[in-house]
């Protein structure tokens, strides 16, 4: 299985204007990351704040939905992030290139 993930991470990687790729644990700890520590860090935070206020709103909305991917784009990057049970996968990209 970790070989897999690998790969995927790898292939995502791998796409233009890719910047980077997280993978954080549900407690918010990054398990995996191609970006230098601070950047990880202050990334893993706040993207794990935000999803869980982006799932919290689209619950309230309709208790029988949920989040299943959240995209923010501002004037530098676009992130995504993947949300699952046990993690979240972020990928920052360059959105001009």
């Amino acid at each position: 299985m970790s070989q897999e993930v690998e790969e995927t991470l790898k292939r995502i990687q791998s796409h233009k204007g890719v910047v980077g790729t997280i993978v954080v644990n549900n407690e918010g700890i990054p398990v995996k990351s191609t970006l230098d520590n601070t950047s990880t860090v202050q990334y893993a935070g706040l993207m794990s704040q935000l999803s869980d206020k982006a799932r919290s709103v689209v619950r309230d909305l309709d208790p029988s939905n949920d989040l299943s991917f959240l995209r923010v784009r501002s004037k530098k990057h676009e992130i995504m992030v993947a949300p699952d049970k046990d993690f979240l996968l972020i990928v920052i990209q360059n959105p001009t290139d």
